[in-house]
């Protein structure tokens, strides 16, 4: 991941087992309570912390929520990074990197938690607010898009308006699972990404 990337998703030092100890809590108490029922006093109790302690790090369950949220953005882009060969052929790459996308989306417990359960807290931060959220996939996959187009030759490009596109799409098939694009069967997700989206590698360089 580039530098502005990992600006993007950082919550803190990766060494402080603190932090880490918290985000683990938290998000357990939100796959068990849901968030609206998970309480600063909860949280601390499961981290092992005082109350006084936890508001020290943390100014409220808000800053938490967002702090678990990207942390989970962070899980995500590892999974896709080790789901994608870099030495396969780009067209491949591109291909196993929106299946890898899409499938971590939807498959991401929290998310199916939160959909099911409290769909009027998670979708205001995945739709009318979703800007963070569309600023972090769309750098991921810019930076996809670059280094593929480097391997075939291509000349540079502006990759952000593509990679916003790819991460619009990921985003709806996660939040509305009813589709008659084959996410879900493996073999077909391939084939859909190879007839729709491998183009992006072909886009003129300007």
């Amino acid at each position: 991941m580039t530098a502005t990337l990992l600006e993007l998703v950082n919550d803190g030092p990766a060494e402080d087992l603190e932090h880490e100890r918290v985000l683990d809590a938290a998000l357990q108490a939100f796959l068990d309570f849901g968030i609206r029922r998970t309480s600063m006093g909860e949280i601390a109790k499961r981290s092992g912390l005082s109350p006084a302690t936890l508001y020290r790090r943390f100014s409220g369950k808000d800053e938490i929520v967002w702090a678990v949220g990207r942390r989970e953005a962070r899980r995500l882009i590892a999974e896709v990074d080790a789901g994608v060969d870099a030495h396969a052929k780009p067209e491949d790459q591109v291909v196993a990197m929106f299946v890898a996308f899409v499938g971590g989306l939807r498959q991401n417990r929290l998310l199916h938690r939160l959909l099911a359960t409290e769909p009027e807290v998670i979708l205001p931060l995945l739709t009318v607010n979703a800007g963070p959220v569309l600023v972090l996939g769309r750098a991921y996959l810019a930076d996809f898009i670059r280094r593929v187009r480097r391997q075939l030759g291509l000349r540079p490009i502006d990759a952000d308006p593509a990679a916003e596109a790819v991460a619009r799409i990921a985003l709806s098939l996660a939040l509305t699972p009813q589709t008659c694009i084959p996410v879900d069967d493996g073999n077909a997700a391939r084939l859909f990404a190879r007839q729709f989206l491998a183009g992006i590698l072909d886009a003129p360089s300007g």
